[in-house]
């Protein structure tokens, strides 16, 4: 059954008589005038919608028939009853994934270098000074766009000029490559840049997609990233330049090769050696590296209150300098931002900060004024897969040894020792007898951390943990961090014990992300938990689900999941929720965490998925 619909009128009218908010969508918490919708067929019959689901999807249609010409819509009844995990899944899969799409190259550069973030409203662009190729490139392109500002960055990147930098912010370029820039995915919303883990978990779901030269180009603007900034940058702007993210390169390497479905050994071989490059010279010639434990810890480098936070930010925090020091907020921020004022106290708080940011984890009370000072136990899980994904790959594709950008011949024998090391030193340092769990271990105190985070898991991702530790391990996790809708990020235990203030982190409880859930659970598939995994990846999908329909699509950066609900309050709010009409692109992260729950879950749980059924109905205690 078809219809034609007059675009224009019938929005008005949905708008008029369901819209009671005034928002721009058709959600549950709208008070409708009439519940039935009738709409007549091309073949006369008289159709009445009377499901907000069904509703919100034919506004959400008429929406994306506005992009064009046409005056009329022309659409089916099982389009607008499409079931909700199909739907869900067809929109990240054939629009979500391509409105999420970035270049850096004068098609694309208006897009990101005159957003808001320039909040000096020049459009500027920052160019490694040996990158010849894209030098070359933008100074050709400003010729033609006289308000682009390209600014060639100097060899020594120091702390110093980053902060010399900070009132004039910039994109920082990525790869060049025929001419064009080299695609990535963002996150969404305010994000506009190419991010760290973030780009990772988004390439799963590219893979799934079968994006695969997506995913590729990304792999390829990472090692640009790493061979002219000299590490994977927290994202690509110029205030991100003395910090990097959470380490997931060779992963990203591994699967993408694997996908491929011609094998590029050139590519490989490449991908390999700067993925070595960075592990040497990021993670073990540096700060990150603490040789009392032999173990590695986040530390971003910088100086002063990190600029990308928002006004009113560190409020409670400065009000006690502000009383020490005699003036006002404004004031001291001034005065100790131009060094004026000189505070150690205050400056180790914020090399803490800048790390905590490093972890991607911003913010949780878990690293709270510490994180520098932790070996934490995922950038050290990371770095244990980091190892065994180069022993397989060298062993698997370069039999005769692998030669790094070093010079240097590694052989699949040195990662398996250095892979081991590890996990001996993570054993002894982070693993508690007691509550059979891996902890962070304070390395300036000697001390074991005792918060209950998602990130204390990650071993069971990385294969790091025996299955003896796994079958300690997974009831604790069952336990503590499962909630309604998927696994919190921290138990409220750690949150009531570590909190002060009424400050809620977004990364602690009530509060559940796409990333947490993924490694979770692949960890619990590869240990053999298939049942736990299976009744997780059921109860994020649904939370999802439930939210997108009775929220006209929505799709956030994030929810609380004990209350399963997308409405978040924890600082920064919830990326992805202000839209009208239609979310175009849902959120990166979390769409891809869908496609990759839709196939482990099986055809039976998406029924269950698209009949909104309550994991309570499904999983008894």
């Amino acid at each position: 059954m078809f219809f034609d619909l007059p675009i224009d009128t019938t929005m008005q009218e949905l708008l008029a008589g369901y819209d009671t908010d005034g928002d721009k969508r058709i959600t549950k918490d709208d008070a409708p005038v009439n519940k039935d919708y009738r709409m007549v067929s091309t073949d006369g019959h008289t159709v009445i919608l009377r499901n907000t689901y069904y509703i919100s999807n034919l506004l959400q249609e008429l929406a994306i028939a506005k992009d064009g010409t046409a005056p009329t819509l022309h659409i089916s009844l099982c389009q607008i009853q499409e079931p909700p995990a199909e739907r869900i899944s067809r929109r990240i899969r054939t629009q979500f994934w391509d409105d999420l799409t970035r270049t850096i190259d004068e098609e694309g550069i208006n897009r990101i270098a005159g957003d808001e973030k320039m909040h000096d409203n020049v459009q500027r662009i920052y160019v490694p000074y040996n990158d010849s190729v894209g030098i070359a490139y933008f100074k050709d392109v400003q010729t033609r766009m006289p308000k682009l500002d390209v600014v060639v960055l100097p060899k020594d990147i120091t702390s110093d000029y980053v902060k010399s930098i900070n009132d004039k912010p910039g994109i920082l370029s990525l790869k060049i490559e025929n001419g064009k820039g080299v695609p990535f995915v963002v996150p969404g919303g305010r994000f506009n840049e190419m991010y760290g883990w973030d780009s990772y978990f988004e390439g799963i779901g590219l893979l799934l997609d079968g994006r695969v030269d997506l995913a590729k180009a990304m792999v390829d603007n990472f090692c640009y990233q790493i061979k002219y900034y000299g590490k994977i940058l927290n994202a690509n702007r110029s205030y991100y330049l003395t910090r990097t993210q959470p380490p997931f390169l060779s992963s990203f390497i591994r699967e993408v090769n694997d996908a491929m479905p011609v094998k590029d050994p050139k590519w490989l071989a490449e991908s390999l050696a700067i993925a070595i490059q960075e592990y040497e010279t990021v993670w073990m010639g540096g700060k990150r590296y603490t040789s009392n434990t032999g173990l590695n810890r986040y530390y971003a480098d910088g100086i002063g209150i990190p600029p990308e936070t928002e006004p009113g930010h560190f409020k409670e925090l400065l009000q006690e300098y502000t009383d020490k020091y005699k003036l006002t907020e404004l004031e001291f921020e001034q005065a100790y931002k131009d060094g004026t004022i000189k505070d150690a106290e205050l400056d180790r708080y914020f090399v803490h900060d800048r790390t905590l940011r490093e972890s991607g984890h911003d913010t949780s009370w878990r690293l709270d004024n510490v994180a520098a000072d932790l070996n934490c136990v995922d950038v050290n899980s990371l770095l244990y897969k980091y190892e065994k994904d180069f022993e397989y790959l060298i062993a698997t594709y370069f039999k005769d040894g692998f030669t790094g950008v070093d010079g240097k011949t590694y052989t699949p024998q040195y990662w398996a020792e250095k892979a081991d090391t590890r996990k001996n030193l993570m054993h002894k340092y982070m693993w508690d007898e007691n509550t059979h769990g891996y902890f962070d271990y304070n390395q300036r105190t000697g001390k074991r951390s005792d918060f209950m985070s998602a990130t204390n898991f990650f071993p069971l991702w990385a294969g790091l943990a025996s299955k003896e530790e796994a079958a300690q391990m997974v009831p604790q996790l069952m336990h503590e961090l499962k909630a309604q809708g998927g696994f919190t990020g921290s138990s409220k235990a750690s949150l009531d014990k570590y909190a002060t203030g009424n400050v809620q982190r977004q990364w602690d409880y009530p509060n559940g992300w796409a990333p947490h859930q993924m490694v979770l659970w692949k960890g619990l598939i590869d240990y053999g938990f298939e049942t736990e995994a299976r009744e997780m990846i059921y109860r994020w999908l649904w939370t999802i689900t439930q939210n997108a329909v009775d929220y006209n699509g929505t799709i956030p950066e994030k929810y609380d999941v004990v209350n399963a609900t997308h409405k978040v309050y924890a600082e920064y709010g919830n990326v992805g929720t202000d839209f009208a009409y239609i979310t175009r692109s849902g959120f990166g992260w979390m769409n891809a965490s869908y496609q990759y729950g839709m196939s482990l879950l099986g055809d039976d749980y998406i029924k269950k998925l698209d009949n909104l059924e309550r994991p309570e109905s499904i999983f008894k205690e």
